[in-house]
């Protein structure tokens, strides 16, 4: 049903925004279309590692990897977020969509931001890497694309907030922002700190390159760069978080244990998740070490407590709502009887296992000062950012996606069977290819070296049989990757593309019933019906962290021996 600038979505009962929902679509597009890309550069750049077979030079090797890190890191993930702001703010708040005209300007900088980087890397000049770490110089162009994508994704932020205003003005929902849309507002904010972070950096940077400016001191640029760097991925867990909560809302009706307890945690990212930054400068000897214990320490644990307090309660406010709803048998029927067939609840979950597991217990060692010497530079630290923002953010936004496409954009799924079976695909690619990179990291292979033989060396040098091992799960781990992200993108395009077109009529069975999706709008804790199952889990994870924890500083201890 639709009035005017407006319809009425007949799954969820929101007021959508005709101009609004053409952006939405338009970026979550986009960013899959980067999603195939980067992926692709990715798996050559596994393959190139995996020393049997060693598929790229150096040359080629570093200019996939600069690609690589672009599309995955900056370009599909925050052409999602944008989406997911629109989405947030314009949906969930049942209001217009502020200034499309300058959001439609927002999209088409970034996306030219986007390519005129891509074609620079793709020109080979500029095999810098993501980190483009000075006194390496790419060409002008590879730091004016970033920067043009900056600004159109700080406008897009600016449209996010302003249709917050118009929201509240026009009075369109009750009290406070929904849960989910506080979520995304963190985001939001975490992404203006960030994109400002990389304009103090980068512009200077992109004089430096034409040669209007001398020197670009190379700590002050590693500071100032990771402040953009490492925080850009903490828009991600924001982002990745809020999507939980939407998630367990629209398939459970589930509220979070205390939804002022997780406006708290969301508050503390604001606050102290971009702290986290400081991992990448542990090692740099210019930084006093009251500097590094203070970040590392005292002030990122804060960041962690609020990630563990949403890794509690999404999962608890699932187990309140199916204990609800009948399933009490023991610890975990309300688990067992979950929907993990649908391919909206299997990747949730799988992201939340896997962003804490992998990603969250080993970035918590990175953030030990005294262990992180161990692992610094090393392929440890790309398969911890792989648990984060492979397992973690990329599955959660192919899991909403999977709804969206249908309630959104109101086209059935194609291919249903594997739609059903590729987050757990997906899953397993990207949590052995994490835990591969791990490993070789542990034992010492190098972050960034193109060739762990180092065969063209003057000096020989090899690895453990162990390593080239972890090197080749790492090869056969992208392959699984591919083809899980492969059946992600055959299924949307292909649905958008060919699906049966649902219409805009509510189905009828439905009509006198409340959408469970508005519980994602809605206020309210779940009461004290209590969740045993979850704390359970949360004890096997704290137990896995315990024993992580000492395994690490054990291998530091033996790595030093005294004599």
């Amino acid at each position: 049903m639709s009035n005017g600038n407006f319809r009425i979505c007949p799954d969820t009962g929101f007021k959508v925004d005709l101009p609004g929902e053409k952006l939405i679509k338009i970026n979550a597009v986009t960013a899959v279309v980067f999603l195939l890309i980067g992926g692709l550069f990715g798996v050559l750049v596994a393959l190139t590692r995996w020393p049997e077979l060693h598929i790229l030079p150096a040359d080629l090797f570093y200019l996939a990897l600069t690609a690589h890190g672009l599309d995955i890191l900056l370009v599909w993930i925050i052409f999602f977020e944008i989406a997911l702001l629109y989405f947030c703010s314009s949906i969930l708040l049942n209001v217009r969509l502020a200034m499309p005209k300058i959001a439609w300007l927002a999209y088409w900088l970034m996306l030219i931001g986007a390519l005129i980087t891509n074609v620079i890397v793709l020109m080979g000049d500029s095999n810098v890497m993501f980190t483009s770490y000075v006194p390496m110089q790419a060409h002008p162009g590879f730091y004016l694309g970033i920067i043009i994508f900056a600004v159109g994704a700080l406008v897009a932020c600016g449209i996010f907030f302003g249709t917050l205003v118009i929201a509240k003005k026009e009075k369109t929902y009750e009290g406070s922002v929904p849960l989910v849309t506080f979520g995304a507002i963190t985001a939001a904010i975490i992404a203006v700190f960030t994109i400002a972070s990389g304009a103090v950096i980068l512009i200077p940077t992109l004089l430096w390159s034409m040669d209007l400016i001398s020197y670009i001191d190379p700590l002050m640029y590693k500071i100032v760069w990771w402040a953009m760097g490492h925080s850009s991925q903490q828009i991600n867990v924001s982002a990745q978080i809020a999507v939980w909560y939407a998630i367990a809302a629209i398939l459970f009706g589930a509220k979070p244990l205390s939804e002022k307890v997780s406006r708290f945690a969301f508050l503390m990212y604001i606050l102290f998740l971009q702290l986290a930054s400081a991992h990448h400068l542990l090692v740099e000897p210019a930084l006093s070490s009251e500097w590094k214990i203070v970040n590392t320490s005292y002030m990122l644990y804060l960041a962690v407590m609020a990630s563990m307090i949403h890794g509690l309660t999404v999962p608890g406010a699932i187990e309140a709502a199916q204990r609800k709803n009948g399933y009490t048998n023991g610890l975990f029927e309300w688990l067992r009887k979950a929907p993990w067939g649908n391919p909206v609840f299997s990747g949730m979950f799988l992201s939340l296992v896997m962003f804490g597991f992998l990603g969250g217990i080993t970035g918590v060692i990175m953030g030990v000062e005294q262990v992180n010497i161990i692992i610094h530079n090393t392929l440890y630290v790309p398969g911890h950012f792989h648990g984060t923002v492979a397992a973690g953010t990329t599955l959660a936004f192919m899991a909403i996606t999977y709804w969206l496409v249908p309630a959104l954009f109101r086209r059935e799924l194609i291919l249903p069977g594997w739609a059903r079976w590729q987050p757990y695909l997906f899953a397993l690619g990207i949590s052995l290819l994490s835990l591969a990179m791990m490993g070789a990291g542990t034992l010492g292979v190098s972050r960034r070296h193109w060739d762990i033989t180092f065969a063209d060396a003057a000096i020989k040098f090899d690895h453990p049989a162990l390593a080239h091992l972890m090197m080749g799960l790492n090869g056969v781990a992208a392959l699984i990757c591919l083809v899980g992200g492969g059946m992600f993108i055959i299924v949307i395009v292909g649905s958008l593309l060919w699906g049966k077109h649902r219409g805009y009529e509510p189905a009828p069975e439905a009509a006198a019933e409340e959408p469970p999706a508005s519980a994602m709008s809605s206020h309210g804790d779940a009461g004290t019906i209590e969740v045993p199952g979850t704390f359970v889990l949360a004890l096997v994870f704290l137990a896995t962290f315990v024993l992580y924890y000492f395994v690490n500083w054990k291998f530091l201890a033996s790595t030093w021996g005294l004599s």
